[in-house]
């Protein structure tokens, strides 16, 4: 599965993709400099059970810890994610 990450004015997105087909995306907003909030999570129904959103997430933490920028996760999958998963609450914003 690959995943890649854009951006475009104060919006980005992480979109998941296998065989040239869209697997899901996750939406944030850029809300300053070291911010972003996260504000949706889409699977496609064929992908479900298959973590696309925890890879799709996962990909944002990374890109978050080397560009310094703390997540208000205000997607309900991601803040539940952020609940779950200790080992990302580092980006979480406090």
């Amino acid at each position: 599965m690959e995943i890649t990450i854009k951006e475009q004015d104060s919006k980005g997105f992480a979109v998941a993709r296998e065989d040239n087909k869209k697997a899901g995306v996750m939406t944030y907003s850029i809300a300053g400099e070291n911010h972003i909030i996260i504000d949706h999570t889409e699977v496609e129904p064929e992908f479900k059970g298959k973590s696309v959103g925890k890879k799709l997430l996962y990909k944002i933490v990374e890109m978050a810890r080397e560009k310094n920028i703390k997540i208000t996760p205000l997607c309900p999958f991601a803040n539940a994610m952020f609940k779950k998963f200790e080992d990302i609450q580092d980006v979480l914003k406090k």
